[in-house]
């Protein structure tokens, strides 16, 4: 697996779960859903002009935002979660009440997730992303295209990958294993182990509620879990 389309191939689609978060039975995916629902979002994002090279901010810790992060990555496009309002970006996805606090160059557009939008310019996540068609839209994507961007720097396919794969081999990762979100979005090193790492082997992506226990835990302190890998340490 050369860049992270490759997460995404139909034959990975099964009723497995793969991604939980609070706040909701709609909060829950099987790898079946979360795909489908990945492609209508790549499809979505590419009619806003996301492509190689365009970046996408994502503010909050919810299903759409990882739904956008890998949709983006199946396009080239560039990742920059909790971006400042003031951003050159193609889209900002966020949640409904903070969506207009952010500022859009011409050709940008603001989508709001969860609630719909006050703005009728602004698009809605839920309602636009639905109707889209669910096949992974063509892209040209190479492993050294950076998906990732963060404190000045950015992250390619390839590193986000590598990274992710000493993760599951230093912590013997597999499917049904419960991987509990719990450092920041911010750090690369939280995407590579909280979000890819576990769709790689078929484990569940969990952004915990209160009392949430899971299997293995990214954390940059101490957590309940019994493996605990802290982003900023990956090495």
């Amino acid at each position: 697996m050369d860049t992270l389309r490759g997460l995404l191939a139909r034959d990975r689609r099964s009723d497995h779960p793969a991604l939980r978060a609070p706040d909701g039975s709609d909060h829950s995916y099987d790898y079946h859903r979360l795909l489908t629902n990945t492609w209508k979002t790549g499809n979505f994002l590419s009619h806003l002009g996301v492509r190689r090279g365009r970046t996408v901010g994502i503010a909050g810790r919810q299903p759409a935002a990882v739904l956008t992060v890998l949709g983006t990555a199946s396009l080239g496009g560039i990742v920059r979660f909790d971006p400042p309002t003031s951003i050159d970006a193609r889209a900002v996805v966020a949640p409904a009440e903070r969506i207009d606090d952010f500022e859009l160059p011409p050709g940008g557009t603001r989508v709001a997730y969860d609630d719909p939008p006050d703005d009728p310019g602004t698009a809605h996540f839920e309602r636009d992303v639905w109707s889209e068609n669910p096949t992974l839209a063509p892209a040209e994507v190479a492993a050294d295209d950076p998906v990732l961007a963060a404190d000045g720097s950015s992250v390619s396919h390839a590193e986000l990958l590598d990274t992710a794969e000493r993760v599951v081999e230093r912590t013997g990762l597999t499917a049904g294993d419960d991987v509990v979100v719990r450092a920041s979005l911010t750090i690369p090193g939280t995407v590579a182990a909280g979000i890819v790492a576990p769709l790689l082997t078929g484990a569940t992506v969990v952004f915990p509620a209160a009392g949430t226990v899971g299997d293995v835990a990214i954390a940059t302190e101490s957590a309940p879990e019994g493996t605990i890998v802290d982003p900023t340490a990956i090495r």
